[in-house]
């Protein structure tokens, strides 16, 4: 019988149940996120629940910055088993302490790193390719589908270049939106259709005037797609409006 442990989804209750597997010196099959989990004949599911981790004082605050921003970033992947990544990183971590994200050697803390690394990467990115349209009530509202969650990472950067306007960034894989509203961040899980959207009357017009400028700017004989692709890969083209036309 394979022992499956369940958490509610959020990052929080994941750390808390990892930290009592390793207090009760329990080695999970796997811990997966109850809200996909499917349940089978051979698993046997034990879930976590408010009760439990009462029993431990528990809590994100107990990690250093580094080890911190590697676990969250893992979590935030679309790596399949990444709870059981953190949670093998974070053995060795209670093992070795700081110096824990040095040991390269040890499989779950490389793996750890370059999917960090990864995540980071994407997060860095996509600040440089959402693209805000203006809507009827003069807020601001972008879609993303980034390949990561990558939404959490990038919310303060938005808040610090448009702190008196009030926006929104729509991730519409996972159909979380952060709603920045009255210099407050909201992030919430939210489903919308495109055809629901109100967009200004000026916006078409901002959106030709930006198509134009980006055509103008770029020289005939030096387009080089492979470096374009290489910078501005294909999947993010659906959401850029410089890009319509390529696609």
């Amino acid at each position: 019988m394979k022992y499956i442990y369940l958490y509610d989804g959020t990052f929080n209750n994941l750390l808390n149940t990892i930290e009592i597997l390793l207090k009760e010196k329990k080695r999970p099959e796997n811990i997966l996120s109850n809200i996909n989990y499917q349940d089978n004949l051979f698993n046997k599911c034990v879930t976590i629940t408010n009760s439990n981790t009462n029993k431990y004082r528990i809590g994100v605050y107990r990690y250093s910055k580094k080890i911190y921003n590697i676990i969250y970033a893992v979590f935030l992947s679309c790596e399949k088993n990444k709870e059981l990544i953190i949670y093998y990183f974070l053995l060795n971590a209670f093992k070795h302490g700081e110096k824990i994200i040095y040991l390269t050697n040890l499989n779950c803390v490389s793996k750890s790193i370059k999917i960090a690394r990864y995540v980071h990467h994407e997060a860095h990115k996509m600040k440089g390719f959402i693209r805000f349209q203006e809507l009827k009530n003069k807020s601001f509202f972008a879609i993303i589908e980034p390949t990561n969650n990558i939404l959490p990472l990038i919310i303060h950067h938005f808040e610090q270049r448009l702190p008196n306007e009030n926006w929104f960034i729509y991730d519409k894989k996972r159909d979380l939106i952060n709603i920045y509203y009255n210099h407050h961040s909201y992030l919430v899980n939210f489903h919308i259709k495109n055809n629901s959207l109100l967009y200004s009357e000026d916006e078409k017009e901002y959106e030709k005037l930006w198509q134009t400028f980006f055509k103008t700017i770029g020289i005939e004989k030096r387009k080089n797609y492979q470096c374009q692709r290489n910078f501005m890969p294909k999947k993010y083209w659906n959401n850029l409006i410089e890009m319509r036309d390529e696609k």
